[in-house]
């Protein structure tokens, strides 16, 4: 007979409920680590079915890394499978194993697509790039901020220009140049570290194909364009083109009960960080762009008759639209 297995993983530990026709027959921790795990398995179900878990700071790991062992490892969205576990009575790890065992017995869950390591790397790379970005904004308005407070206002300029201008006005200050000093230094050194990182994200895009093309639409460059690609993967991944726009959160929510039936915002749901690329992309399609093309000039139709952030959504969902493509 067939069993059914539930992991609630954590950092240390991995709570396991196996079941069999519809009744639990083990359930136990043990280190979460896969290669434990699939040991586990292999000795107390060798006619695994199914092996479900939530999706989670482990989940990419767990699994490429069950797959490989040979194990029928499902990944499922953890809101969806928050409805079906808040039914316990005690909220504990054992229990949303034994939870999640229930869902993979009866089927009653939604599996997530798991992006394979190479695309979670490239996107590791795009994420370490603009959090190092984000610190030396950070760093040079904590700057600017404490000079002000001494009436040292500092001009207009970034990168190499800002850091001239900061040593400039602290040439006679000697109390002030100890605390700042240090703190430009360390914005130095990581906008230094960042640009790093920005020139092998560049180097890695104009080696896809698929970059390559998406960089040669104006307004998009090689941060939003990796972004996009590593984020799909393979446009087979989606059944229809409108369902990526929707995947991203862009495509407005809606609420229908008896008569009232109407659409709200976009839904945000997603990748975030994705969703704010494409739409800085669609807004400079439509205000910095001199480049004749057919979405632009769509767009600028569609921003005189319903506004420009609802064009700019519009546009936003076009540019992923076209990458499925």
């Amino acid at each position: 007979m067939e069993e059914y297995i539930g992991l609630d993983v954590s950092m240390r530990e991995t709570a396991v409920s196996i079941r069999r026709a519809g009744e639990r027959i083990w359930r136990g921790k043990c280190a979460s680590d896969p290669s434990i795990v699939a040991e586990l398995i292999g000795k107390r179900a060798p006619a695994v079915k199914r092996v479900v878990f939530e999706t989670g700071p482990l989940s990419v790991w767990f699994y490429h890394s069950l797959r490989t062992e040979g194990l029928p490892a499902i990944c499922i969205d953890a809101r969806h499978a928050k409805a079906a576990l808040d039914m316990a009575a005690n909220k504990t790890d054992a229990n949303d194993a034994d939870g999640l065992a229930q869902l993979a017995e009866v089927g009653f869950f939604r599996e997530v697509r798991v992006k394979g390591f190479d695309s979670m790397l490239i996107r590791t790379l795009v994420a370490a790039r603009t959090r190092l970005v984000r610190i030396t904004t950070e760093l040079s308005n904590q700057i600017r901020g404490v000079m002000k407070t001494f009436g040292l206002l500092v001009p207009a300029g970034k990168g190499s220009t800002f850091e001239k201008n900061v040593r400039s006005l602290l040439a006679d200050q000697d109390g002030l140049a100890s605390i700042v000093l240090p703190m430009l230094e360390a914005w130095r050194g990581i906008r230094i570290r960042a640009a790093e990182l920005g020139r092998q994200l560049v180097r890695d895009a104009r080696q896809s194909e698929a970059c390559r093309i998406l960089m040669s639409i104006p307004g998009i460059g090689a941060i939003t364009a990796t972004a996009l690609t590593t984020a799909i993967e393979r446009p087979n991944n989606f059944k229809k083109s409108r369902s990526v726009g929707a995947w991203i959160g862009l495509r407005t929510s809606r609420y229908q009960s008896g008569e009232v039936d109407y659409d709200g915002h976009i839904s945000r749901r997603g990748d975030h960080h994705l969703r704010g690329l494409l739409y800085e992309a669609a807004a400079v399609t439509l205000t910095r762009s001199s480049t004749d093309s057919t979405l632009r000039t769509w767009g600028l139709q569609l921003r005189q008759r319903i506004g420009f952030k609802r064009a700019a959504v519009a546009v936003a969902r076009k540019l992923a639209v076209i990458n499925d493509a």
